[in-house]
């Protein structure tokens, strides 16, 4: 599953995203990306991985509302059984 999200565009300045994926591993684990930058400019990469699913989902919804708490809007979802906003 990945979530894109987008601060509002300012005048005069590139708007900041934020991408968060989890991902399933061929071993049966699972990894979070948390991509985070300015838009055509540099970003940065994290990667967290968990063994069971349940706590990878905990780590991408603490992921994502704390983005939301900072005032980013979801622009882009994939993935998703059922929405988790």
């Amino acid at each position: 599953m990945h979530l894109y999200l987008q601060t509002p565009p300012v005048a005069g300045a590139a708007p900041r995203y934020c991408r968060i994926a989890l991902e399933q591993d061929l071993l049966g684990g699972w990894t979070l990306y948390r991509e985070t930058g300015t838009e055509g400019g540099r970003a940065t990469l994290r990667r967290e991985v968990y063994l069971d699913r349940d706590a990878a989902l905990a780590a991408f919804e603490k992921a994502r509302d704390a983005q939301l708490k900072r005032g980013y809007k979801v622009m882009i979802t994939q993935g998703f059984d059922y929405p988790h906003a």
